[in-house]
């Protein structure tokens, strides 16, 4: 788009004169007409150097409908008041140019002039300012006054927003004119490909951006909404922060735009969406134009409690403090500055001054309500000189807070060093300036990619993308003692620290309300350590249900997606937020049942031992020797042993408990089960074998019987020699039969060997029950065979309830329920065979005697003189014969015989009596 046009066609006239080598030939000029209208500067001067300013001081034009067929009509502005800030701005750039004027130092014998334009925060105003910047302000001139550079200036400071900026960097841009921002923030002005002479003094949204993602999820606030303006500022400031929001898990209920230009109804909408929704913190990424219009709309009908992050455009902004329902709010802000002299400079406007001013005087009527000269137009009051800017309470005149005026302040001394570079030079400590020197805008740009100071303490330089380092201070709106609210400094943030250490935070920060708890903004409650997260349907993610972690599995932090199983040798606590060891578990002295098992145990033996010692004491007497003794005493120690080896099966496990434990259980076992099978051949041979004649009971003396039991006991050893040597018991852990608790147990090695022990002994006790049972029906008076019978048949019933309750019990039962058949078995045996023998010694001794053992009352068939005293020592080796023929036994007489037989064991007869005799009294 150019301002000017041909106002005349070429006109070619004159002779051609041909010579004998060239042509001569004359042209008409060719003159450049601007076309609309120029817009004066609102401030302007003279210098070597021009620099362009643009600010907006007025914040609203009249929107006008081109019909293209007629020039537009110069651009109106609305009915709108000067913004004083925004003044304030240019009259910095103003102070600072006067500043370097005034310094032998920076720019000794150059002066800086500047045009400053209002652009009326609107594009088409910018565009028209940064013609006019562009071209200069001549109305006609001619190509020989070399069009491309005429009136151009140095450089641009300014737009305020990041819209205008651009406005003006896609224009100046392709002419190398270096633009400086003081204010426009958006990232996209960080791209040099669109906007290669684009500068700012302010850091890039997306420092701000990461700040306040940063800032929320400090805070714990997972579920927010956002308001952004309709504009290059807010939706790429936007853009960034819900970037960097996603990036630190924080879910946005909402995301509404406007911009101040639209319907009052598309505000009121925005309004609403704040009031229904349940997110508490609203980041709001606005321009303060439309952050005012959204407020005002909310004061209307105030919605609930809301906590405030703002961006710095609005949340630094005086102006914005009357809204008391913000109270608390909190944002990111450039850092104060103070700039010495400025407030003298704001503060002298003689009447003069601002007479000479368009936009003064109107700056000077607004904040007075009066007016400077008569006028018909206006029903204000002439002022009447008493106006004082000192007591002035105005945007203007408070230079408490200098945040933004120090970046146009900085972008002017930025500009002044990049000159500096180019036309100054250091010698001798000195420094010469030659204002003589024709700059172009391209060498500017050069010189103020380099540029690197200091002013006034604060440091200015820019890196590769034009942008300076990010530094903000944490801004809060706290309420003072006067009830106004005031911004208070709570914190800092600095993007060059290294990653965790950008944040600086103070702890008096007052939330929404006057609150000093932070406010909770959540959609899901934290899950708790124990818990997990579950997504609700449908929902972002931060809407979740917490469910408890499954059995075995827990999670030990806040939030946790998912739970993890905890190591095999632990198990959860009962929160399941950590992993504690599990309890180890085995049959211990310590626990009632091992005690009652020991006690039991202990019990046994001593009533074992005492049984010994009653049948010891009373070994001579008739019932103690007719049940053969030697193997009843065996049999007692053998029981002993079996109530002691049960003491092995409680404790801790071993390598040698474990050893011990079967094999001893099943040896001692195997000897007594072969005492009480010898007892019951004995009696069954004794019974049976009747004929005198008979050699049968030869196989069956004493030392066949001891030859018996080792036999049987010492295949018992060979398999459990077997069964150690191969594969023997070990310790081991059971983690398998309780999830939360470790059972120590001894484990078998080998199945085959534990069942081959057990087996056997399960034969020897089936065949020994088998004998008995033969034996049962024979003369009972001394006849052991009931006895023994009813043992057999209690070991073989424990025995065989114990195999599915030790394959049923878990744990340390297991050890119980083999420990209790053992005691079982073992006191079956002894008060089966041996309590009432020991209660007729103790108790009945008149029945412990050969005559009512042999059930005096029954008679024999034959005449007293053959039997004389049921003795049969009466038997001479003369009278072999008649024993032979007389010998037809009734059952009394085979009880006689037998029970002799029995008495006689051990000793009593002669070598030399008859074979009847010797059968008889052949030991056994």
């Amino acid at each position: 788009m150019g301002l000017f046009e041909l106002s005349s066609a070429l006109v070619l006239g004159g002779s051609l004169n041909e010579t004998n080598n060239g042509v001569s030939a004359e042209a008409s000029s060719v003159q450049c007409k601007l076309q609309g209208t120029l817009r004066p500067p609102a401030f302007s001067a003279d210098g070597d150097y021009i620099i362009g300013g643009v600010f907006s001081m007025h914040l609203y034009m009249h929107t006008v409908k081109h019909n293209y067929t007629a020039l537009p009509e110069p651009l109106k502005l609305s009915v709108c008041s000067v913004d004083s800030r925004e003044l304030r701005f240019s009259r910095a750039m103003i102070f600072a140019i006067e500043e370097i004027n005034n310094s032998p130092e920076l720019l000794p014998g150059i002066t800086l002039g500047y045009q400053i334009y209002d652009s009326c925060a609107s594009v088409p105003g910018t565009i028209k300012v940064a013609f006019q910047l562009t071209n200069g302000l001549d109305v006609v001139f001619h190509p020989s006054d070399n069009c491309s550079q005429s009136g151009m200036v140095l450089a641009i400071i300014g737009d305020s927003g990041s819209t205008l900026s651009i406005s003006i960097s896609r224009l100046v841009g392709p002419f190398n004119i270096p633009q400086v921002s003081y204010y426009s923030t958006c990232e996209c002005l960080s791209d040099k490909q669109q906007y290669p002479s684009f500068f700012r003094t302010i850091p890039s949204d997306r420092f701000q951006a990461d700040a306040l993602a940063k800032l929320v999820k400090h805070f714990g606030w997972t579920w927010i909404g956002a308001v952004r303006s309709d504009s290059d500022y807010g939706n790429n400031g936007m853009a960034s922060f819900l970037d960097a929001a996603r990036k630190e898990g924080i879910c946005v209920e909402y995301s509404e735009s406007f911009y101040r230009a639209h319907p009052r109804s598309r505000v009121r909408r925005v309004a609403d969406v704040i009031r229904r929704s349940t997110a508490v913190v609203i980041v709001a990424f606005l321009a303060t134009g439309e952050m005012k219009l959204l407020l005002e709309e909310l004061e209307k009908e105030p919605s609930p409690p809301r906590q405030w992050i703002g961006s710095e455009t609005w949340v630094t902004d005086p102006q914005m403090l009357r809204f008391s329902f913000c109270a608390g709010a909190i944002g990111f802000g450039i850092q104060q500055s103070v700039i010495p002299g400025l407030r003298e400079f704001l503060l002298d406007l003689p009447p003069s001054k601002v007479a000479a001013s368009t936009l003064l005087t109107e700056f000077w009527e607004d904040s007075f309500n009066c007016r400077l000269a008569e006028s018909a137009a206006s029903d204000k009051s002439v002022c009447d000189g008493s106006e004082d800017l000192q007591k002035l309470q105005s945007p203007y005149t408070d230079t408490s807070q200098l945040r933004v005026t120090n970046m146009v302040y900085k972008a002017v001394y930025a500009l002044a060093h990049a000159i500096h570079s180019a036309v100054c030079q250091e010698t001798n400590f000195t420094t010469q300036c030659e204002k003589l020197t024709k700059l172009e805008s391209k060498q500017i740009l050069t010189h103020l990619k380099k540029v690197n100071f200091s002013q006034n303490g604060y440091d200015v330089s820019f890196d590769a993308n034009g942008d300076p380092v990010a530094t903000y201070e944490l801004v809060n709106w706290q309420k003072s003692e006067t009830g106004n609210l005031e911004m208070v400094t709570v914190g800092h943030y600095d993007a060059s620290l290294p990653v965790g250490q950008e944040f600086r935070l103070s702890s008096n920060i007052t939330w929404m309300e006057g609150r000093t708890r932070v406010p909770v903004s959540v959609c899901s409650d934290s899950c708790l350590p124990g818990t997990r997260k579950v997504l609700q349907k449908g929902k972002p993610s931060c809407c979740y249900d917490c469910l408890p972690c499954p059995e075995g599995e827990i999670s030990n932090q806040t939030d946790s997606n998912d739970c993890f199983p905890c190591p095999s040798e632990f198990w959860p606590n009962s929160e399941r937020n950590t992993c504690l060891l599990k309890p180890v578990e085995f049959l211990s002295y310590n626990d009632i049942l091992g005690i009652i098992l020991a006690a039991f145990s202990v019990g046994g033996a001593c009533l074992a031992i005492i049984t010994a010692a009653v049948f010891f004491s009373h070994r001579a007497s008739p019932i103690v020797r007719a049940n053969n003794s030697e193997l009843s005493f065996l049999l007692l120690f053998s029981l002993t042993l079996c109530f002691l080896c049960s003491l092995t099966f409680i404790g801790a496990p071993s390598d040698w408990s474990c050893m011990l434990r079967h094999t001893a259980f099943g040896i001692t076992f195997v000897l007594c089960i072969s005492c009480v099978l010898g007892k019951t051949i004995v009696v069954l041979m004794a019974f049976k074998a009747t004929l005198p004649g008979s050699n049968v009971m030869k196989w069956f003396g004493p030392p066949q019987q001891r030859m018996t039991v080792v036999s049987f006991t010492f295949i018992q050893v060979l398999i459990c020699t077997i069964w150690l040597v191969l594969s023997p018991p070990f310790p081991m852990k059971n983690l398998n039969t309780y999830k939360e608790k470790i059972i120590l147990e001894c484990a078998l090695g080998s199945a085959i060997g534990f069942w081959a022990v057990l087996g056997y002994i399960g034969l020897l006790a089936a065949f020994c029950f088998i004998l008995a049972v033969l034996a049962r029906k024979l003369p009972d008076n001394f006849n052991e065979a009931k006895l023994i019978t009813f043992s057999m048949l209690i070991f073989c019933a424990v025995w065989i309830t114990f195999i599915p309750a030790y394959v049923s019990s878990p744990g340390k039962l297991t050890v119980a329920v083999e420990i209790f058949a053992m005691l079982a078995s073992s006191f079956g045996l002894i008060l089966c065979i041996f309590a009432p023998k020991c209660f007729i010694i103790l108790f009945q001794p008149e029945k412990n005697t050969k005559k009512n053992l042999m059930n005096k009352n029954e008679s024999y068939s034959g005449s007293e003189t053959e039997l004389p005293n049921k003795d049969l020592t009466f038997f001479s080796s003369g009278q072999g014969e008649k024993c032979r023929a007389s010998l037809k036994f009734t059952s009394s007489q085979q009880s006689a015989i037998a029970l002799n037989f029995l008495l006689k064991i051990r000793g009593g007869c002669l070598r030399g009596q008859s074979e009847c005799c010797l059968w008889f009294c052949r030991p056994f």
